[in-house]
């Protein structure tokens, strides 16, 4: 039960590890918290990401990702709350206000659990993620390696296992890059307001999708 050839592993992670590198709003949010709040907020934004993929791995082996892709109005209703949140953020940070003096400022303390739970939010809002891994996943389950939900669930978790070995290294190198950073006041602004303005991009972005891949 569930034994692979090293050809499937090898093209199964090699498509994994081009999908973690891919950007997207995850990502962006990983590395915003980073720029934001340091490591600590990089890994709670980091954790809440994950905690979203692996419910929507549960959702593609059960077989209720398949609800985003047929019905039009469950995708609709996703698609319009998660680019109404992305814009949020992005809003949020477009209208933030510089400090007075950040060139000995600390990292800004923020609550993980609530950056924790945007994560998981923005990960879970976004329906494309969901389709992608209802039409993904099943291109690697094998005839006569296990139960098909048992498959994808196992590819699914090995997806979020690579993200573990891809993504704690640039919230590291991106804490000690805002580390730098963090004396320019200008700059700092600069970047929040860069980021704000790549939420509502990719807020707008998502709200034009439509349900085929």
């Amino acid at each position: 039960m569930l034994e692979y050839s090293l050809a499937h592993w090898v093209t199964f992670l090699s498509a994994a590890l081009l999908l973690n590198l891919s950007p997207g709003p995850d990502m962006a949010y990983v590395l915003g918290q980073t720029a934001r709040h340091g490591r600590r907020g990089g890994f709670a934004a980091m954790f809440g990401v994950w905690s979203g993929a692996g419910l929507h791995v549960v959702m593609a082996a059960l077989g209720l990702s398949a609800i985003l892709a047929t019905s039009a109005l469950a995708f609709s209703l996703v698609k319009w709350l998660g680019a109404a949140y992305l814009v949020w953020l992005g809003l949020k940070s477009l209208l933030a206000r510089g400090t007075e003096d950040t060139a000995t400022a600390p990292v800004v303390p923020a609550s993980g659990t609530r950056i924790y739970r945007q994560g998981i939010m923005i990960s879970l809002l976004n329906p494309k993620v969901a389709i992608f891994f209802l039409a993904f996943l099943p291109q690697f389950v094998v005839d006569g390696a296990g139960p098909v939900s048992l498959q994808l669930a196992l590819h699914g978790l090995a997806i979020i296992l690579v993200a573990a070995v891809v993504e704690p290294p640039l919230v590291i190198a991106g804490a000690r890059l805002a580390k730098a950073l963090r004396g320019s006041r200008r700059l700092g602004l600069w970047c929040e307001r860069g980021l704000g303005a790549l939420f509502v991009g990719l807020g707008a972005r998502l709200a034009l999708t439509e349900r085929n891949l």
